[in-house]
């Protein structure tokens, strides 16, 4: 049986000026400035030789790519069997807000938790 979740994708927020908190992030945190936010690169334990990578990134406050959430903040999960776990969550009662996508960097699911955070759920490319 595949795990679940196996790490934090990323980490994105709604701003009244994205690009001024990106700025903010990169002079006093030392944020690196990417199209996509910016990434933490990483190495599984289990397989030291498998990258993966974590993302932040700001969106303007009236964006839809957060809908149906009506909270600032939506989180971003790996997940290491997309189709699998849409199964198990659908036999929990728990359907995805849109169809399953898959896109050049993986499979991508959305989903809703009990406080009306969006949760993205991704699965991505192997290497």
């Amino acid at each position: 049986m595949p795990q679940k979740v196996t790490g934090l994708g990323g980490v994105f927020v709604k701003c009244d000026n994205p690009d001024a908190t990106r700025e903010w992030y990169v002079k006093h945190l030392g944020f690196s400035p990417e199209k996509w936010g910016t990434t933490f690169e990483w190495r599984t334990e289990s397989n030291p030789e498998q990258k993966g990578c974590s993302v932040w990134n700001a969106f303007p406050k009236e964006t839809k790519y957060f809908d149906p959430s009506t909270r600032d903040v939506m989180i971003n999960l790996i997940v290491e069997d997309l189709e699998w776990l849409l199964g198990e969550l659908k036999n929990e009662g728990i359907e995805p807000v849109k169809p399953m996508e898959a896109s050049e960097y993986g499979k991508f699911a959305h989903i809703m938790d009990p406080d009306g955070i969006k949760i993205e759920l991704w699965e991505p490319v192997a290497e």
